[in-house]
């Protein structure tokens, strides 16, 4: 029996470019060149003629002579992938990067707190358009290679689920391009024998496609082909960092309001850590004001912890140190990033002086979460409060 459609494949649509059309509101419906000698990206709308990646700038110029050719920012696009990867993360613990711009995440098991995976991937599209300002495509399927095919059919900015009982009638019929690993070499190779469908191919024998196309291609793409793909999402590659944001709004928010919603994102994460049996030295504090501009704000502490009173403590220090250009300039999202991570191994023990009691709160409070909910329990300053998030709050794992 078939599993359930459970994997989603996340990849943001002409990354490199659409960051540049969301930070230069005047580039918006125009086509945009990443890149001079050679197009490292294009915009859609430079794509529609005829731009693509790896082209050389003179020709692309020669297809598009009215593009916006602008420069290579590696840090802009390096903080947006960051800022995305915190909603994926956000979203579930079981996350596989692929790149700066795509990952595959597992979503099955959060049916019974965040409905069912197209729910919970209509809400990752959301968010990374109010959060981050970019488009993101979604495939939605069983294994992780229909997944992916699904996020590129569903390009520009949509959404595809491929349910089980589709899969034959999704994949048999499209082009051998579309097979993870055929490139124009292979795929010469299958048009010369008459092959040009991802069903031709699963026609065949097994020996047959590892004759042709040699042992090693010819089983992987004919497995492919067959609808084989046993590989899980492999989050076994351990981050240097973890982090979790939460964009606000344009409306003013008081001081008592930001430091609830910090105070959530700083117990989450903490647990994170204790759950991933890590402790962290940096806390950076991540802000973006009303005018849309962005800060970060960090602090060492002199020894790793995973102890959320520290953690707050921290983190509340930096927010303070940034109240006068919040109240100046207003704020619209704040985030938190732990860093300098290390195994809770490394931790060095400790007389049970100072932390001890906020040590046992913490074990007792993520002990009470497991068992009854993330919800359950609560501190005292975020009663009766709505700090106005557009999505619920879902435990994570390490």
């Amino acid at each position: 029996m078939r599993g359930e459609a459970t994997v989603l494949h996340a990849d943001l649509d002409a990354f490199y470019a659409s960051v540049e059309q969301r930070d230069a509101p005047e580039l918006r419906g125009r086509p945009v060149i990443v890149g001079g000698g050679v197009v490292l990206a294009a915009s859609y709308e430079a794509k529609a003629r005829g731009v693509r990646t790896a082209m050389g700038g003179r020709q692309a110029r020669e297809l598009c002579p009215d593009a916006v050719v602008v420069p290579p920012r590696m840090d802009a696009y390096s903080a947006a992938s960051r800022d995305v990867f915190a909603i994926f993360r956000d979203t579930t613990p079981l996350v596989e990067g692929l790149s700066i711009d795509e990952a595959f995440l597992e979503v099955g098991g959060l049916r019974r707190i965040a409905g069912t995976p197209e729910q919970v991937a209509v809400r990752l599209r959301e968010r990374v358009r109010t959060e981050a300002g970019l488009a993101i495509s979604v495939g939605v399927a069983r294994t992780k290679y229909l997944a992916k095919v699904a996020s590129a059919v569903s390009k520009p900015d949509g959404l595809l689920v491929v349910e089980p009982d589709r899969e034959e009638a999704f994949l048999l019929p499209l082009p051998v391009e579309r097979l993870w690993g055929v490139g124009a070499v292979t795929a010469d190779k299958l048009h010369r024998l008459g092959i040009t469908t991802v069903g031709q191919l699963g026609e065949l024998e097994a020996a047959t496609a590892e004759r042709l196309l040699g042992k090693a291609t010819g089983a992987h793409l004919h497995a492919l082909a067959r609808l084989r793909d046993p590989r899980p999402v492999d989050t076994t590659r351990r981050r240097s960092s973890i982090g979790s944001q939460r964009a606000l709004g344009s409306h003013p928010r008081s001081v008592e309001e930001l430091d609830v919603i910090l105070t959530q994102i700083v117990d989450r994460l903490a647990r994170r850590l204790r759950d991933g049996d890590r402790v962290c030295r940096t806390v950076v504090l991540r802000l973006r004001y009303g005018d849309f501009a962005k800060a970060t704000r960090s602090r060492t502490v002199h020894s790793p912890t995973d102890r959320t009173t520290v953690l707050l403590a921290v983190a509340r220090e930096l927010l303070v140190s940034a109240r006068s250009e919040i109240s100046e300039r207003g704020i619209t999202l704040i985030g938190v990033s732990l860093s300098q991570l290390a195994s809770a191994d490394s931790l060095q023990p400790e007389l049970p002086i100072d932390w001890y009691d906020s040590a046992r709160l913490d074990t007792v409070l993520d002990a009470v979460r497991d068992r009854f909910g993330a919800a359950s329990v609560a501190r005292a300053t975020q009663l009766d409060r709505d700090p106005g998030w557009s999505t619920p709050l879902l435990p994570e794992h390490e």
